[in-house]
């Protein structure tokens, strides 16, 4: 599986624009009867001129986008949806933690798979929800800015195998001890303590930005 930051607070490749907000692209292959590769757009950060400006540099067509996964209703990770949609009005499915009233919409409340090898925790403390990829290494977490606790996401995910890697934002998450058997940490967006991650975890801390390309060898 392979994640593509798309959109981010801060820019890995200068090239491309930084904004408030977060997106990111997920590749999955899929491992039950499809046994194909899965694009699906994990948020759409605030601006939809910026998310497309990116996608374009960062050879991303947004045609070839399966399905989109937003973890809360926030603007600064849902605000670009509607033009993205204009581009790709043909997605199959987009997952939602509460009703937006949108075409091919799937409200996700509980835990639940979405495909043989991605999950998502549902919505959690009635505002986000987490994306999870089930690898051999483990599961890779995908989050948006961690509103609810950290322990309550990590426990939602952790139903579905060992959690070894997360990234996206953690917003002001502190108790660093949660993550002392992760593998891979990459804090994003919003994220306000970055330098103690770094420090704690010097080993599995990886910087973040649009452009940052994080592979797991499956």
């Amino acid at each position: 599986m392979k994640v593509t930051i798309i959109y981010d607070n801060t820019a890995y490749r200068k090239d491309l624009q930084s904004d408030w907000g977060f997106s990111a692209l997920v590749e999955v292959d899929l491992r039950g009867p499809e046994q194909k590769l899965k694009r699906i757009l994990f948020d759409t950060g605030a601006d939809g001129k910026i998310l497309l400006a990116n996608m374009k540099k960062l050879a991303i067509d947004p045609v070839s986008i399966d399905e989109i996964f937003i973890s809360h209703l926030h603007s600064d990770h849902s605000g670009g949806l509607d033009q993205f949609l204009k581009v790709n009005p043909q997605i199959k499915r987009i997952y939602v933690p509460a009703a937006m009233g949108l075409k091919n919409e799937v409200v996700l409340k509980k835990p639940q798979k979405i495909d043989e090898n991605v999950f998502s925790t549902g919505e959690l403390e009635g505002i986000e929800q987490s994306m999870g990829v089930i690898t051999p290494m483990g599961v890779i977490l995908i989050v948006g800015c961690s509103h609810p606790y950290m322990g309550t996401i990590l426990d939602a995910a952790g139903k579905f195998g060992k959690i070894t890697a997360i990234v996206g934002g953690l917003h002001g998450f502190s108790e660093f001890e949660l993550f002392k058997n992760l593998e891979l940490i990459c804090p994003t967006h919003c994220t306000q303590h970055k330098a103690e991650l770094k420090k704690l975890y010097p080993q599995k801390y990886l910087e973040g930005g649009a452009g940052r390309t994080i592979e797991i060898l499956e």
